[in-house]
Protein backbone atom coordinates (compact mmCIF):
# COMPACT_ATOMS: atom_id res chain seq x y z
CA UNK A 1 0.00 0.00 0.00
CA UNK A 2 1.10 3.55 -0.68
CA UNK A 3 1.96 6.06 2.01
CA UNK A 4 -1.14 8.11 1.20
CA UNK A 5 -3.39 5.14 2.00
CA UNK A 6 -1.58 4.43 5.25
CA UNK A 7 -1.98 8.03 6.31
CA UNK A 8 -5.76 7.98 5.99
CA UNK A 9 -7.59 8.43 9.29
CA UNK A 10 -10.68 6.15 9.50
CA UNK A 11 -11.86 8.10 12.56
CA UNK A 12 -11.74 11.52 10.89
CA UNK A 13 -15.00 13.39 11.40
CA UNK A 14 -17.04 14.22 8.34
CA UNK A 15 -17.32 17.86 7.41
CA UNK A 16 -20.25 19.65 8.98
CA UNK A 17 -21.71 20.57 5.58
CA UNK A 18 -22.45 16.89 4.93
CA UNK A 19 -25.48 17.32 7.13
CA UNK A 20 -27.07 20.02 4.99
CA UNK A 21 -30.01 19.54 2.67
CA UNK A 22 -28.08 20.15 -0.56
CA UNK A 23 -25.68 17.28 0.11
CA UNK A 24 -28.52 14.92 1.07
CA UNK A 25 -30.36 15.74 -2.18
CA UNK A 26 -27.20 15.36 -4.25
CA UNK A 27 -26.51 11.91 -2.87
CA UNK A 28 -30.02 10.76 -3.67
CA UNK A 29 -29.88 12.12 -7.23
CA UNK A 30 -26.59 10.30 -7.83
CA UNK A 31 -27.89 7.08 -6.26
CA UNK A 32 -31.06 7.07 -8.39
CA UNK A 33 -29.06 7.91 -11.52
CA UNK A 34 -26.75 4.95 -10.91
CA UNK A 35 -29.75 2.75 -10.16
CA UNK A 36 -31.24 3.74 -13.52
CA UNK A 37 -27.95 2.95 -15.29
CA UNK A 38 -27.57 6.53 -16.55
CA UNK A 39 -24.50 8.67 -17.00
CA UNK A 40 -24.53 12.37 -16.14
CA UNK A 41 -24.74 13.05 -19.89
CA UNK A 42 -27.79 10.78 -20.19
CA UNK A 43 -29.54 12.61 -17.37
CA UNK A 44 -28.61 15.97 -18.89
CA UNK A 45 -30.34 15.02 -22.15
CA UNK A 46 -33.50 13.88 -20.35
CA UNK A 47 -33.79 16.96 -18.15
CA UNK A 48 -32.37 19.70 -20.35
CA UNK A 49 -29.94 20.61 -17.57
CA UNK A 50 -26.25 21.06 -18.29
CA UNK A 51 -23.69 18.46 -17.23
CA UNK A 52 -22.01 21.11 -15.10
CA UNK A 53 -25.26 21.90 -13.31
CA UNK A 54 -25.95 18.22 -12.62
CA UNK A 55 -22.45 17.74 -11.26
CA UNK A 56 -22.95 20.66 -8.88
CA UNK A 57 -26.29 19.21 -7.75
CA UNK A 58 -24.84 15.74 -7.13
CA UNK A 59 -21.91 17.20 -5.20
CA UNK A 60 -24.20 19.32 -3.03
CA UNK A 61 -22.67 22.57 -4.23
CA UNK A 62 -25.95 24.29 -5.11
CA UNK A 63 -29.54 24.25 -3.94
CA UNK A 64 -31.72 23.03 -6.85
CA UNK A 65 -35.03 24.79 -7.47
CA UNK A 66 -38.36 22.99 -7.18
CA UNK A 67 -38.74 22.96 -10.98
CA UNK A 68 -35.28 21.39 -11.31
CA UNK A 69 -36.16 18.71 -8.77
CA UNK A 70 -39.40 18.02 -10.64
CA UNK A 71 -37.42 17.55 -13.87
CA UNK A 72 -35.08 15.14 -12.12
CA UNK A 73 -38.03 13.33 -10.57
CA UNK A 74 -39.62 12.73 -13.98
CA UNK A 75 -36.34 11.75 -15.64
CA UNK A 76 -35.44 9.25 -12.92
CA UNK A 77 -39.03 7.98 -12.45
CA UNK A 78 -39.03 8.50 -8.68
CA UNK A 79 -41.31 10.60 -6.44
CA UNK A 80 -39.89 14.03 -5.73
CA UNK A 81 -40.02 13.35 -1.99
CA UNK A 82 -37.47 10.55 -2.39
CA UNK A 83 -34.73 13.17 -2.81
CA UNK A 84 -35.28 14.22 0.81
CA UNK A 85 -35.51 10.80 2.48
CA UNK A 86 -31.98 10.69 3.98
CA UNK A 87 -32.25 14.26 5.22
CA UNK A 88 -35.57 13.64 6.93
CA UNK A 89 -34.92 10.15 8.32
CA UNK A 90 -34.57 9.79 12.07
CA UNK A 91 -31.63 7.50 12.86
CA UNK A 92 -32.05 5.84 16.22
CA UNK A 93 -29.51 4.38 18.60
CA UNK A 94 -30.37 2.22 21.62
CA UNK A 95 -28.00 1.99 24.60
CA UNK A 96 -28.75 -0.91 26.95
CA UNK A 97 -26.65 -0.93 30.10
CA UNK A 98 -25.36 -4.07 31.75
CA UNK A 99 -28.23 -6.02 33.31
CA UNK A 100 -30.95 -3.81 31.84
CA UNK A 101 -32.07 -5.92 28.88
CA UNK A 102 -35.73 -6.83 28.70
CA UNK A 103 -36.45 -10.47 29.49
CA UNK A 104 -39.04 -11.81 27.07
CA UNK A 105 -40.63 -15.07 26.04
CA UNK A 106 -39.92 -15.20 22.32
CA UNK A 107 -42.16 -17.30 20.08
CA UNK A 108 -40.74 -20.83 20.10
CA UNK A 109 -38.83 -20.32 23.36
CA UNK A 110 -38.28 -23.59 25.20
CA UNK A 111 -38.27 -24.22 28.96
CA UNK A 112 -35.23 -22.89 30.78
CA UNK A 113 -34.07 -20.65 27.93
CA UNK A 114 -33.65 -17.10 29.17
CA UNK A 115 -33.98 -14.56 26.33
CA UNK A 116 -32.90 -11.02 27.14
CA UNK A 117 -33.63 -8.50 24.39
CA UNK A 118 -30.71 -6.05 24.26
CA UNK A 119 -32.36 -3.38 22.12
CA UNK A 120 -35.01 -2.70 19.52
CA UNK A 121 -35.41 -0.24 16.66
CA UNK A 122 -38.70 -0.28 14.78
CA UNK A 123 -39.25 0.81 11.19
CA UNK A 124 -36.01 2.08 9.64
CA UNK A 125 -34.64 2.99 6.22
CA UNK A 126 -32.60 -0.22 5.84
CA UNK A 127 -35.69 -2.42 5.36
CA UNK A 128 -34.17 -4.91 7.82
CA UNK A 129 -35.32 -5.75 11.35
CA UNK A 130 -32.66 -6.77 13.88
CA UNK A 131 -33.28 -8.57 17.18
CA UNK A 132 -30.20 -8.86 19.45
CA UNK A 133 -30.59 -11.31 22.35
CA UNK A 134 -28.45 -12.50 25.23
CA UNK A 135 -29.46 -16.15 25.74
CA UNK A 136 -28.64 -18.08 28.90
CA UNK A 137 -28.97 -21.86 29.19
CA UNK A 138 -28.84 -23.70 32.53
CA UNK A 139 -29.26 -27.25 33.84
CA UNK A 140 -33.02 -26.68 33.60
CA UNK A 141 -32.90 -25.84 29.90
CA UNK A 142 -34.37 -28.08 27.23
CA UNK A 143 -32.56 -28.80 23.98
CA UNK A 144 -34.44 -27.91 20.81
CA UNK A 145 -32.56 -28.67 17.57
CA UNK A 146 -35.60 -28.11 15.32
CA UNK A 147 -36.36 -24.40 15.82
CA UNK A 148 -37.15 -22.51 12.57
CA UNK A 149 -37.92 -18.88 11.76
CA UNK A 150 -37.37 -16.38 8.96
CA UNK A 151 -34.16 -14.45 8.34
CA UNK A 152 -30.53 -15.09 9.16
CA UNK A 153 -28.94 -15.48 12.57
CA UNK A 154 -25.52 -14.97 14.12
CA UNK A 155 -24.49 -16.68 17.35
CA UNK A 156 -21.44 -15.55 19.32
CA UNK A 157 -20.46 -17.76 22.26
CA UNK A 158 -19.61 -16.03 25.54
CA UNK A 159 -19.55 -18.84 28.10
CA UNK A 160 -20.00 -22.61 28.34
CA UNK A 161 -19.99 -25.19 25.56
CA UNK A 162 -22.83 -26.43 23.38
CA UNK A 163 -23.36 -28.68 20.39
CA UNK A 164 -25.50 -26.66 18.01
CA UNK A 165 -27.37 -28.22 15.14
CA UNK A 166 -28.14 -26.50 11.84
CA UNK A 167 -29.87 -28.61 9.21
CA UNK A 168 -27.95 -31.89 8.98
CA UNK A 169 -24.75 -30.47 10.53
CA UNK A 170 -23.71 -30.11 14.17
CA UNK A 171 -21.17 -27.56 15.41
CA UNK A 172 -19.29 -27.58 18.71
CA UNK A 173 -19.43 -24.01 19.99
CA UNK A 174 -17.02 -22.71 22.63
CA UNK A 175 -16.38 -19.18 23.98
CA UNK A 176 -15.28 -16.91 21.15
CA UNK A 177 -16.83 -19.07 18.41
CA UNK A 178 -19.29 -17.62 15.89
CA UNK A 179 -21.99 -19.40 13.89
CA UNK A 180 -23.78 -17.55 11.08
CA UNK A 181 -26.65 -19.30 9.32
CA UNK A 182 -29.94 -19.27 7.43
CA UNK A 183 -32.47 -19.56 10.21
CA UNK A 184 -35.18 -21.06 7.99
CA UNK A 185 -33.40 -24.43 8.40
CA UNK A 186 -34.03 -26.45 11.60
CA UNK A 187 -31.54 -25.30 14.22
CA UNK A 188 -30.90 -25.11 17.94
CA UNK A 189 -28.79 -26.61 20.75
CA UNK A 190 -28.78 -30.40 20.60
CA UNK A 191 -26.46 -31.04 23.55
CA UNK A 192 -25.40 -28.84 26.47
CA UNK A 193 -21.82 -29.86 27.27
CA UNK A 194 -20.78 -27.17 29.77
CA UNK A 195 -23.14 -25.02 31.82
CA UNK A 196 -24.08 -22.32 32.30
CA UNK A 197 -23.98 -21.39 28.62
CA UNK A 198 -24.39 -17.81 27.42
CA UNK A 199 -24.31 -16.53 23.88
CA UNK A 200 -25.36 -13.55 21.81
CA UNK A 201 -27.99 -14.29 19.19
CA UNK A 202 -28.55 -11.61 16.53
CA UNK A 203 -31.48 -12.29 14.21
CA UNK A 204 -32.02 -10.24 11.05
CA UNK A 205 -35.05 -10.42 8.78
CA UNK A 206 -36.97 -8.30 6.31
CA UNK A 207 -39.25 -5.88 8.13
CA UNK A 208 -42.90 -5.78 7.18
CA UNK A 209 -44.16 -2.52 5.74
Amino acid sequence: MTASILEQDPHKLREERENVLEVAIGREVRAFRHQAGMTVADLAKRTGLSIGMLSKIENGNISPSLSTLQSLSHALSVPLTMFFRQFEDVHEAVHTKNGEGVEIERKGTRAGHQYKLLGHIGHNSSGVQIEPYLITLSSESDVFPTFQHEGVETIYMLEGEVEYRHGHSTFLLKPGDTLFFDSDAPHGPSKLNKLPTRFLSIIAYRQSR
